[in-house]
């Protein structure tokens, strides 16, 4: 206890961003007592399952610890509801200034945009593992090696003694599985699979787990999966693929905007292409009139730094951003940046 004070004392001193270990996250975790957890918007399954895991966890550990994400994110994508979230705050707590905050798979503090957490005195642990992490965090635990969080917060769990409970092996799995596209992306690891073998042990449901993410489409989804398969458009001449779906393909079909997860690896799957991108009108009001999700067939283009130029991110073979374009700018800018990658 005393070495974690001392880890925590030393970190605000300098108030200077900082790399940190396993083993100095965890001092600092044990050194605290009240939580705020968060993760990037339009979360995803590793977002969510870490979430969920690391909450669980803490509260095993006796910690206060409170869920954050924005109201705006729900109802969340079908495939995730069947997640616990229902302890989520959408405001901050009265406490918040007296509380840690933990960002989760957020490469950059921008990708959650609610002014609370933007605090420049706030104390923040940044958890990650994408390779462009901004390092925004007050101690940065960032690891580009592991297929997703989940595989950072799995450590930290044995680190901190935390007990594996069927409940945080489910959060942990639902992540993993997810990130790793069923363990098929390159991502995937004899270490990703080990992992994926000690959650199961402690009581995952493979099939059930498989079932609730994968085998309970809507028919609207299914109905919006057809029009986008319709306007995919190959561009030879900088090898791209494009899916576009509009506000009237919404009306259509009777989906919405949450029921477009997965869409992309209908795009990405056409043979003989660099990058595939789906891009869809947004009907939230928010910023912009436009998300651009981005996949990197073979690797050989780093669409994260596409993304980074309209202020988005992700991975080098997955990321997305959102952007006023219209349809015709946006792919030329795509296959300008693709091209000029090549």
């Amino acid at each position: 206890m005393e070495a974690a004070r001392q880890v925590t004392e030393a970190v605000a001193a300098t108030a200077e961003p900082k790399d940190a270990s396993l083993e100095e996250v965890a001092q600092d975790l044990r050194a605290s007592d009240r939580f705020l957890l968060t993760t990037h918007e339009g979360p995803d399954g590793d977002a969510l399952g870490s979430l969920l895991a690391m909450h669980q966890i803490l509260t095993q550990l006796g910690k206060d610890s409170v869920m954050f994400l924005a109201a705006k994110e729900f109802p969340l994508p079908v495939e995730y509801r069947f997640l616990p979230l229902e302890e989520v705050f959408h405001e901050p707590p009265a406490d918040v200034v007296d509380r840690t905050l933990v960002f989760l798979d957020c490469g950059n503090i921008d990708r959650m945009p609610v002014g609370f957490l933007h605090r420049g005195e706030a104390r923040i642990l940044n958890i990650d593992h994408h390779h462009d992490n901004t390092r925004f965090g007050t101690l940065n635990l960032v690891d580009t090696e592991v297929s997703c969080t989940a595989e950072i917060l799995f450590e930290l769990a044995k680190l901190l003694g935390a007990e594996l409970t069927p409940g945080i092996a489910g959060a942990l799995y639902v992540a993993l599985i997810t990130d790793t596209g069923r363990f098929m992306y390159e991502n995937t690891s004899a270490d990703t699979h080990r992992m994926a073998a000690e959650l199961i042990e402690a009581g995952v449901d493979v099939h059930d787990t498989y079932r609730r993410l994968y085998e309970r489409v809507p028919i609207e989804k299914l109905r919006l999966v057809g029009h986008a398969i319709e306007r995919i458009e190959r561009f030879p001449d900088c090898n791209l693929a494009a899916t576009y779906i509009s506000t009237d393909d919404y009306a259509e079909t009777g989906a919405s905007e949450v029921l477009t997860e997965g869409i992309i690896d209908h795009v990405r799957a056409l043979e003989g292409i660099e990058v595939a991108a789906m891009i869809r009108d947004k009907t939230d009001g928010g910023h912009a009139a436009r998300k651009v999700s981005l996949r990197s067939t073979v690797g050989r283009v780093d669409v994260s730094a596409i993304a980074r130029k309209h202020g988005g991110g992700g991975h080098l073979r997955a990321a997305g951003f959102s952007t006023d374009l219209e349809y015709p700018e946006l792919v030329k800018f795509l296959c300008d940046e693709v091209r000029a990658q090549l």
